[in-house]
Protein backbone atom coordinates (compact mmCIF):
# COMPACT_ATOMS: atom_id res chain seq x y z
CA UNK A 1 0.00 0.00 0.00
CA UNK A 2 1.60 3.47 -1.07
CA UNK A 3 2.52 5.76 1.87
CA UNK A 4 -0.19 8.75 2.70
CA UNK A 5 1.14 12.03 1.14
CA UNK A 6 0.02 14.89 3.29
CA UNK A 7 -0.60 18.69 2.74
CA UNK A 8 -2.51 21.56 4.12
CA UNK A 9 -4.23 22.56 0.23
CA UNK A 10 -4.22 20.22 -2.30
CA UNK A 11 -4.63 22.14 -5.88
CA UNK A 12 -5.89 19.61 -8.34
CA UNK A 13 -4.79 20.67 -11.94
CA UNK A 14 -2.05 22.27 -12.75
CA UNK A 15 -3.12 24.60 -15.83
CA UNK A 16 -2.77 28.52 -15.33
CA UNK A 17 -6.11 29.08 -12.92
CA UNK A 18 -4.50 26.11 -10.29
CA UNK A 19 -1.30 27.53 -10.57
CA UNK A 20 -2.60 31.01 -10.12
CA UNK A 21 -4.60 29.96 -7.09
CA UNK A 22 -1.33 27.73 -5.45
CA UNK A 23 0.58 30.95 -5.60
CA UNK A 24 -1.55 33.46 -4.17
CA UNK A 25 -2.64 30.68 -0.92
CA UNK A 26 0.92 30.03 -0.49
CA UNK A 27 1.63 33.50 -0.01
CA UNK A 28 -0.67 33.69 2.69
CA UNK A 29 1.30 30.91 3.95
CA UNK A 30 -0.81 28.02 3.40
CA UNK A 31 1.00 24.85 2.92
CA UNK A 32 0.08 23.90 -0.88
CA UNK A 33 0.39 21.16 -3.47
CA UNK A 34 -0.50 20.98 -6.86
CA UNK A 35 -1.14 17.96 -9.23
CA UNK A 36 -1.34 17.99 -12.55
CA UNK A 37 -2.18 14.67 -14.99
CA UNK A 38 -0.06 16.24 -17.70
CA UNK A 39 3.60 15.79 -18.11
CA UNK A 40 3.66 19.49 -17.37
CA UNK A 41 2.27 22.60 -16.46
CA UNK A 42 -0.02 24.58 -19.01
CA UNK A 43 -0.66 22.15 -21.75
CA UNK A 44 -4.32 21.85 -21.81
CA UNK A 45 -6.74 24.17 -22.39
CA UNK A 46 -4.75 27.15 -20.84
CA UNK A 47 -2.11 26.27 -24.24
CA UNK A 48 -4.63 25.50 -26.54
CA UNK A 49 -6.90 28.79 -26.34
CA UNK A 50 -6.61 31.73 -28.61
CA UNK A 51 -4.41 33.12 -26.58
CA UNK A 52 -6.10 36.73 -26.15
CA UNK A 53 -6.23 39.22 -23.11
CA UNK A 54 -9.63 40.04 -22.99
CA UNK A 55 -10.51 44.03 -23.31
CA UNK A 56 -14.01 43.30 -23.33
CA UNK A 57 -14.70 43.85 -27.01
CA UNK A 58 -15.39 40.67 -27.36
CA UNK A 59 -18.69 40.57 -25.40
CA UNK A 60 -21.08 43.51 -26.48
CA UNK A 61 -24.05 41.72 -25.02
CA UNK A 62 -22.80 40.87 -21.51
CA UNK A 63 -22.11 44.00 -19.58
CA UNK A 64 -20.61 42.59 -16.91
CA UNK A 65 -18.34 40.83 -18.23
CA UNK A 66 -16.65 43.19 -20.63
CA UNK A 67 -16.37 45.73 -17.59
CA UNK A 68 -14.77 43.10 -15.28
CA UNK A 69 -12.20 42.95 -18.86
CA UNK A 70 -11.66 46.46 -18.78
CA UNK A 71 -10.77 45.99 -15.20
CA UNK A 72 -8.68 43.25 -14.79
CA UNK A 73 -7.06 43.96 -18.46
CA UNK A 74 -4.42 46.13 -17.16
CA UNK A 75 -3.54 44.43 -13.91
CA UNK A 76 -3.01 40.93 -15.87
CA UNK A 77 -0.95 43.11 -18.50
CA UNK A 78 1.30 44.29 -15.38
CA UNK A 79 1.65 41.26 -13.76
CA UNK A 80 2.47 38.88 -16.50
CA UNK A 81 4.26 41.94 -19.09
CA UNK A 82 7.22 39.34 -20.11
CA UNK A 83 4.26 37.10 -21.53
CA UNK A 84 2.36 39.45 -23.02
CA UNK A 85 2.31 40.78 -27.03
CA UNK A 86 1.30 43.83 -28.42
CA UNK A 87 3.01 44.29 -31.46
CA UNK A 88 0.35 44.16 -33.74
CA UNK A 89 -2.74 46.17 -34.65
CA UNK A 90 -6.31 44.34 -33.54
CA UNK A 91 -9.82 44.88 -35.41
CA UNK A 92 -13.23 44.05 -34.46
CA UNK A 93 -15.33 44.23 -37.56
CA UNK A 94 -19.02 44.20 -37.40
CA UNK A 95 -20.79 42.14 -39.99
CA UNK A 96 -23.94 43.74 -42.23
CA UNK A 97 -25.79 40.65 -42.01
CA UNK A 98 -26.70 38.34 -39.18
CA UNK A 99 -24.78 40.10 -36.80
CA UNK A 100 -26.62 40.67 -33.35
CA UNK A 101 -25.07 44.09 -32.86
CA UNK A 102 -24.89 46.56 -35.52
CA UNK A 103 -21.94 49.17 -35.53
CA UNK A 104 -23.75 51.87 -34.05
CA UNK A 105 -24.57 49.81 -31.23
CA UNK A 106 -21.34 48.00 -31.15
CA UNK A 107 -19.81 51.44 -30.70
CA UNK A 108 -22.32 52.81 -27.95
CA UNK A 109 -21.50 49.88 -26.04
CA UNK A 110 -18.04 50.12 -25.93
CA UNK A 111 -18.14 53.71 -24.38
CA UNK A 112 -20.77 52.65 -21.80
CA UNK A 113 -17.68 50.33 -20.12
CA UNK A 114 -14.99 52.58 -21.05
CA UNK A 115 -13.70 50.54 -23.99
CA UNK A 116 -11.58 52.88 -26.14
CA UNK A 117 -11.71 52.32 -30.56
CA UNK A 118 -11.45 54.53 -32.83
CA UNK A 119 -12.56 54.23 -36.86
CA UNK A 120 -9.97 51.56 -39.09
CA UNK A 121 -7.70 53.89 -41.23
CA UNK A 122 -8.23 53.22 -44.55
CA UNK A 123 -5.40 51.17 -45.26
CA UNK A 124 -7.10 48.35 -42.90
CA UNK A 125 -10.66 49.25 -44.14
CA UNK A 126 -9.63 48.19 -47.52
CA UNK A 127 -9.21 44.82 -46.06
CA UNK A 128 -12.45 44.06 -45.43
CA UNK A 129 -15.34 43.24 -48.04
CA UNK A 130 -17.52 46.52 -47.86
CA UNK A 131 -20.80 44.08 -48.59
CA UNK A 132 -20.21 41.97 -45.83
CA UNK A 133 -18.71 44.04 -43.33
CA UNK A 134 -20.76 47.62 -41.99
CA UNK A 135 -17.91 49.17 -40.21
CA UNK A 136 -14.44 47.92 -38.87
CA UNK A 137 -12.56 49.52 -35.60
CA UNK A 138 -8.98 49.46 -34.47
CA UNK A 139 -9.02 48.61 -30.46
CA UNK A 140 -5.81 48.15 -28.05
CA UNK A 141 -5.96 44.47 -27.40
CA UNK A 142 -3.27 41.85 -26.02
CA UNK A 143 -2.14 38.23 -26.80
CA UNK A 144 -0.07 36.39 -24.78
CA UNK A 145 3.04 33.88 -25.50
CA UNK A 146 1.41 30.66 -23.53
CA UNK A 147 5.30 28.73 -23.77
CA UNK A 148 6.56 32.11 -21.68
CA UNK A 149 3.43 31.45 -19.41
CA UNK A 150 4.46 28.38 -18.38
CA UNK A 151 8.20 29.04 -17.51
CA UNK A 152 6.60 32.34 -15.49
CA UNK A 153 4.32 29.91 -13.26
CA UNK A 154 6.82 27.16 -12.78
CA UNK A 155 9.57 29.97 -11.79
CA UNK A 156 7.09 31.39 -9.14
CA UNK A 157 5.96 28.23 -7.75
CA UNK A 158 9.11 27.21 -7.23
CA UNK A 159 10.51 30.79 -5.78
CA UNK A 160 7.61 30.39 -3.74
CA UNK A 161 8.69 26.76 -2.46
CA UNK A 162 5.19 25.26 -3.94
CA UNK A 163 5.74 21.41 -4.08
CA UNK A 164 4.23 20.27 -8.14
CA UNK A 165 3.58 16.54 -9.06
CA UNK A 166 2.99 16.23 -12.80
CA UNK A 167 1.87 12.59 -14.01
CA UNK A 168 -0.67 12.58 -10.82
CA UNK A 169 -4.08 12.06 -11.82
CA UNK A 170 -6.58 12.94 -9.01
CA UNK A 171 -8.87 9.40 -9.36
CA UNK A 172 -11.53 10.18 -6.31
CA UNK A 173 -11.76 12.99 -3.68
CA UNK A 174 -13.07 10.83 -0.22
CA UNK A 175 -15.17 11.94 2.88
CA UNK A 176 -12.51 13.46 4.19
CA UNK A 177 -10.85 14.80 1.67
CA UNK A 178 -8.26 11.48 0.68
CA UNK A 179 -7.55 11.98 -2.25
CA UNK A 180 -6.65 8.85 -4.31
CA UNK A 181 -4.14 9.57 -7.50
CA UNK A 182 -2.77 7.15 -9.88
CA UNK A 183 0.36 7.38 -7.51
CA UNK A 184 -1.10 6.64 -4.35
CA UNK A 185 -3.48 8.67 -1.77
CA UNK A 186 -3.11 12.76 -0.61
CA UNK A 187 -4.74 13.71 2.88
CA UNK A 188 -5.91 17.41 2.12
CA UNK A 189 -7.25 19.53 4.55
CA UNK A 190 -8.46 21.49 1.78
CA UNK A 191 -9.05 20.84 -1.58
CA UNK A 192 -9.27 22.86 -4.54
CA UNK A 193 -10.64 21.16 -7.89
CA UNK A 194 -9.53 23.28 -10.79
CA UNK A 195 -9.33 20.33 -13.49
CA UNK A 196 -11.45 22.23 -16.14
CA UNK A 197 -13.43 20.35 -18.22
CA UNK A 198 -12.61 17.20 -16.23
CA UNK A 199 -13.96 18.65 -12.88
CA UNK A 200 -17.71 16.41 -13.49
CA UNK A 201 -15.57 13.26 -13.85
CA UNK A 202 -13.83 13.52 -10.76
CA UNK A 203 -16.82 14.65 -9.01
CA UNK A 204 -18.90 11.45 -10.50
CA UNK A 205 -16.22 9.41 -9.06
CA UNK A 206 -16.24 10.62 -5.92
CA UNK A 207 -20.15 10.37 -5.50
CA UNK A 208 -20.70 14.13 -5.51
CA UNK A 209 -23.19 15.88 -7.76
CA UNK A 210 -22.01 17.13 -11.12
CA UNK A 211 -22.35 20.95 -11.78
CA UNK A 212 -24.12 22.09 -14.59
CA UNK A 213 -21.79 22.60 -17.73
CA UNK A 214 -21.29 23.05 -21.03
CA UNK A 215 -18.52 21.14 -23.26
CA UNK A 216 -17.14 21.36 -26.57
CA UNK A 217 -14.53 19.25 -28.53
CA UNK A 218 -12.75 22.24 -30.13
CA UNK A 219 -10.39 22.77 -32.97
CA UNK A 220 -8.08 26.07 -33.05
CA UNK A 221 -6.45 26.05 -36.30
CA UNK A 222 -2.78 27.45 -36.75
CA UNK A 223 -2.03 29.25 -40.12
CA UNK A 224 0.52 31.52 -41.45
CA UNK A 225 -0.74 34.54 -42.92
CA UNK A 226 -0.18 36.67 -46.06
CA UNK A 227 2.25 38.91 -45.73
CA UNK A 228 -0.40 41.95 -45.34
CA UNK A 229 -2.19 40.24 -42.60
CA UNK A 230 0.82 39.20 -40.27
CA UNK A 231 0.85 41.72 -37.79
CA UNK A 232 -2.75 41.88 -37.80
CA UNK A 233 -5.78 40.49 -35.16
CA UNK A 234 -9.43 40.64 -36.68
CA UNK A 235 -12.28 39.75 -35.42
CA UNK A 236 -15.43 39.71 -37.06
CA UNK A 237 -18.77 40.46 -34.72
CA UNK A 238 -21.26 39.26 -33.49
CA UNK A 239 -22.63 35.62 -34.01
CA UNK A 240 -21.67 33.34 -36.06
CA UNK A 241 -18.20 34.78 -37.41
CA UNK A 242 -14.77 34.50 -36.56
CA UNK A 243 -11.54 35.74 -35.31
CA UNK A 244 -7.52 35.01 -35.66
CA UNK A 245 -5.05 36.34 -33.66
CA UNK A 246 -1.19 36.14 -33.59
CA UNK A 247 -0.47 32.63 -31.49
CA UNK A 248 3.09 34.13 -30.14
CA UNK A 249 3.59 30.02 -28.48
CA UNK A 250 4.23 28.99 -32.23
CA UNK A 251 5.10 31.76 -33.95
CA UNK A 252 1.54 32.11 -36.16
CA UNK A 253 -2.02 32.84 -36.35
CA UNK A 254 -4.50 31.40 -35.11
CA UNK A 255 -7.95 31.14 -36.44
CA UNK A 256 -11.54 30.20 -34.87
CA UNK A 257 -14.74 30.06 -35.94
CA UNK A 258 -17.76 30.42 -33.74
CA UNK A 259 -20.16 27.63 -36.29
CA UNK A 260 -16.78 25.40 -37.34
CA UNK A 261 -14.44 25.49 -34.50
CA UNK A 262 -16.91 23.14 -32.26
CA UNK A 263 -17.20 19.62 -33.51
CA UNK A 264 -19.45 18.10 -30.82
CA UNK A 265 -21.12 19.29 -27.96
CA UNK A 266 -23.01 17.86 -24.34
CA UNK A 267 -23.26 18.23 -20.95
CA UNK A 268 -21.78 16.14 -18.62
CA UNK A 269 -20.02 12.48 -19.36
CA UNK A 270 -18.44 12.79 -23.25
CA UNK A 271 -20.22 10.17 -25.65
CA UNK A 272 -18.34 7.94 -26.62
CA UNK A 273 -18.15 7.90 -30.03
CA UNK A 274 -16.87 11.81 -30.43
CA UNK A 275 -13.73 10.91 -28.44
CA UNK A 276 -12.87 7.87 -30.39
CA UNK A 277 -13.53 9.41 -33.72
CA UNK A 278 -10.61 10.63 -35.66
CA UNK A 279 -10.44 14.02 -35.76
CA UNK A 280 -11.10 15.72 -39.22
CA UNK A 281 -9.62 19.64 -39.32
CA UNK A 282 -12.79 21.96 -40.06
CA UNK A 283 -9.94 24.69 -41.76
CA UNK A 284 -11.09 24.63 -44.97
CA UNK A 285 -14.82 25.44 -43.80
CA UNK A 286 -13.68 27.81 -41.26
CA UNK A 287 -11.44 29.66 -44.02
CA UNK A 288 -13.88 29.30 -47.04
CA UNK A 289 -16.12 31.35 -45.19
CA UNK A 290 -13.78 33.76 -43.14
CA UNK A 291 -11.80 34.60 -46.79
CA UNK A 292 -15.57 36.36 -47.74
CA UNK A 293 -14.84 38.70 -45.07
CA UNK A 294 -11.15 39.48 -45.24
CA UNK A 295 -10.17 38.12 -49.04
CA UNK A 296 -6.37 38.03 -48.02
CA UNK A 297 -7.36 35.32 -46.22
CA UNK A 298 -7.46 33.01 -49.36
CA UNK A 299 -3.43 33.01 -49.49
CA UNK A 300 -3.32 31.66 -45.53
CA UNK A 301 -1.55 28.70 -44.77
CA UNK A 302 -2.94 25.36 -42.76
CA UNK A 303 0.50 24.71 -40.49
CA UNK A 304 -1.56 22.86 -37.80
CA UNK A 305 -4.97 22.13 -35.58
CA UNK A 306 -4.83 21.90 -31.43
CA UNK A 307 -7.92 20.47 -30.22
CA UNK A 308 -9.02 20.70 -26.63
CA UNK A 309 -12.56 20.35 -24.93
CA UNK A 310 -13.31 23.74 -24.01
CA UNK A 311 -15.97 24.45 -21.11
CA UNK A 312 -18.56 26.82 -20.12
CA UNK A 313 -21.60 27.65 -17.91
CA UNK A 314 -24.83 26.97 -20.03
CA UNK A 315 -26.01 30.12 -19.04
CA UNK A 316 -23.28 31.79 -20.94
CA UNK A 317 -25.11 30.89 -24.59
CA UNK A 318 -27.59 33.48 -23.83
CA UNK A 319 -25.24 36.72 -23.99
CA UNK A 320 -22.17 35.34 -24.51
CA UNK A 321 -20.48 36.16 -20.91
CA UNK A 322 -17.93 34.45 -19.10
CA UNK A 323 -18.39 34.16 -15.56
CA UNK A 324 -15.79 32.47 -12.91
CA UNK A 325 -17.48 29.39 -11.79
CA UNK A 326 -16.46 29.15 -7.97
CA UNK A 327 -18.47 26.97 -5.53
CA UNK A 328 -17.24 26.37 -2.15
CA UNK A 329 -17.84 23.63 0.12
CA UNK A 330 -19.17 21.59 -3.12
CA UNK A 331 -20.39 18.26 -1.37
CA UNK A 332 -17.69 18.15 1.19
CA UNK A 333 -16.58 20.93 3.88
CA UNK A 334 -13.57 22.22 2.20
CA UNK A 335 -14.06 21.04 -1.32
CA UNK A 336 -13.70 24.22 -3.61
CA UNK A 337 -14.54 23.57 -7.16
CA UNK A 338 -13.05 26.62 -9.80
CA UNK A 339 -13.71 26.76 -13.82
CA UNK A 340 -12.43 30.40 -15.67
CA UNK A 341 -13.40 30.99 -18.76
CA UNK A 342 -10.55 33.60 -19.77
CA UNK A 343 -7.27 34.11 -18.40
CA UNK A 344 -7.95 37.72 -17.36
CA UNK A 345 -10.98 36.38 -14.64
CA UNK A 346 -8.29 35.18 -12.47
CA UNK A 347 -8.42 37.95 -10.34
CA UNK A 348 -11.85 37.32 -9.99
CA UNK A 349 -11.31 34.25 -8.75
CA UNK A 350 -8.60 35.15 -5.81
CA UNK A 351 -10.76 37.61 -4.76
CA UNK A 352 -13.18 34.40 -4.02
CA UNK A 353 -10.15 32.30 -2.48
CA UNK A 354 -9.38 35.24 -0.57
CA UNK A 355 -13.02 35.62 0.68
CA UNK A 356 -12.26 31.58 2.32
CA UNK A 357 -10.13 33.27 4.61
Amino acid sequence: MSAVTTCGTLVIGGGFYGCAIALALAERGKDVLVIEKEVDLLTRASFRNQARVHGGYHYPRSVLTAMRSRVNLPRWVEDYRACVVDEFEQCYAIARRFSKVSAAQFARFMDHVGAPLTPAPARLRRLFNDILVEDAFLVREHAFDAAKLREMMRARLDKARVPVKTGVEALRIGENLLVETNEGPVQASEVFLCAYSGVNTILEASGLPHIRLKHELAELALIEMPEELRQLGVTVMCGPFFSFMPFPARGCHSLSHVRYTPHASWQDAAPADVLRTPRVSNFPLMLADARRFVPALARSRQLDSLWEIKTVLPASETDDSRPILFQRHWGRPNLHCVLGAKIDNIFDVLTECAALG
